[in-house]
């Protein structure tokens, strides 16, 4: 079987037709009707709406044009999934945030990573209520983008910021819908420590952009839920370990049901192990 292999270079002349699909995908979920849409559960008890099934048919559908030979992974469609994957593949969680988006507020967003040989290489996490998205390329940089329906307006660089110096609070990203006793107390063990709570992928944005230092979960997520933003803090000068610093990887095994049990975005790789 041949193995497709998307580098650096090639992830730069995918980088706008791909923004350009995430911004597509992210109109199509503005036009759902959240009032009369119909919610419904998945088997692992999250709920699932005709926004996040209308975004990732257009992100389907526009990878299949742009790059048919690479994999992907869709939370939405798991089952056609094969892992491990060898080479790249496409990592798509295409409305992450929905218990964000179905209570009627703006912070869910648009996932998409390109992941080679288990690292994610290329992310772009969109915010289409926002108008706003992150993205970068590992050993490329990063960058926050405006955009206005279609209209996507002109990259300004992002970057992490430095460990807070001693006497300086930090401020940490947390969820407004999930929360757990060790990430506090995680977050408790840091100096001074302020919450900024935000709703999806957004606070990997705000780490990557250098407003928040931290960014942890203790308990287990998805890997479409870790990806895009995962290449973007670490694009922007930042770094996303496991809950004991070790590395992550990505689409590597079928068995675990792509849980991530545990991770750390750090604005400054300098704090890695510093608890």
């Amino acid at each position: 079987m041949q193995v497709s292999i998307i580098d650096a270079e090639a992830a730069a002349r995918l980088m706008e037709p791909l923004t350009a699909l995430v911004v597509k995908a992210g109109e199509a979920i503005l036009a759902v009707n959240r009032e009369a849409m119909r919610v419904e559960g998945k088997q692992d008890g999250s709920p699932v709406t005709e926004a996040d099934l209308a975004a990732d048919r257009i992100i389907a559908d526009g990878l299949a044009q742009l790059a048919s030979d690479v994999p992907t992974l869709s939370e939405e469609r798991t089952q056609l999934a094969s892992p491990p994957f060898q080479g790249s593949f496409f990592l798509i969680d295409p409305l992450d945030g929905t218990k964000e988006f179905v209570a009627g507020r703006d912070e869910f967003t648009v996932n998409l990573a390109v992941v080679t040989e288990g690292v994610p290489l290329l992310g772009i996490v969109s915010a289409p209520a926002l108008g706003l998205l992150w993205r970068g390329i590992v050993g490329r940089g990063a960058e926050r983008v405006r955009f206005d329906g279609a209209t996507i307006g002109a990259a300004e660089p992002i970057r992490t910021r430095k460990l807070p110096t001693e006497g300086e609070p930090w401020v940490a990203a947390v969820s407004r819908s999930h929360g757990d006793p060790q990430s506090e107390a995680f977050i408790g063990g840091r100096p001074n420590s302020v919450r900024m709570t935000c709703g999806s992928a957004v606070k990997f944005g705000r780490i990557a952009e250098g407003s928040a230092d931290i960014y942890p979960r203790f308990g287990p997520t998805s890997e479409w839920d870790v990806g895009a933003g995962c290449a973007v803090v670490t694009a922007a000068g930042g770094k996303v370990t496991d809950g004991k610093g070790g590395e992550l990887l990505f689409g590597q095994r079928r068995d675990s049901g792509f849980i991530i049990p545990d991770f750390i975005a750090w604005g400054d790789p300098q704090a890695v192990g510093r608890y």
